[in-house]
């Protein structure tokens, strides 16, 4: 397997990984009837991130983040991986994205301002970054 792969799939298990990290602390601080509804608004109250602590919430934000920049990277890891343009250059781009986003969970549960938009940046940039080297 290429180090790429071989990132993306750590990077799968992180967000599993992270799922449990929000899922325990919200369903603790939350009643078993709000965790197990289909979560409309108005049968919650709200936002489920308002009825959390400040820390939980910010681990269902990390947890969100991570799908969405998880994508990006995916993509980025398939076009090098089928394109076969796998270099040091991508392998160190995909190590860094992984990194970044398991510094990024800490970050953001501690509110490390501005450490933790400065860790996502890192995190980001790696996949473009990979984009274009496949690209050249």
């Amino acid at each position: 397997m290429t180090p790429e792969l071989t990132a993306l799939a750590l990077a799968a298990l992180l967000q599993v990984l992270q799922f449990a990290l929000m899922a325990v602390p919200t369903n603790i601080e939350l009643p078993q009837g709000k965790t197990l509804s289909p979560r409309d608004r108005n049968r919650l109250g709200g936002d489920i991130q308002d009825q959390v602590s400040d820390r939980t919430a910010r681990l269902i934000r990390a947890w969100e983040n991570h799908f969405e920049s998880l994508a990006l990277f995916t993509i980025a890891v398939m076009v090098v991986s089928l394109a076969d343009a796998n270099t040091g250059f991508t392998a160190a781009c995909a190590w860094t994205y992984l990194a970044a986003r398991i510094l990024y969970i800490p970050a953001y549960y501690f509110g490390l301002t501005p450490w933790r938009s400065l860790i996502w940046f890192v995190g980001f940039l790696s996949a473009p970054f990979m984009l274009i080297a496949a690209l050249t």
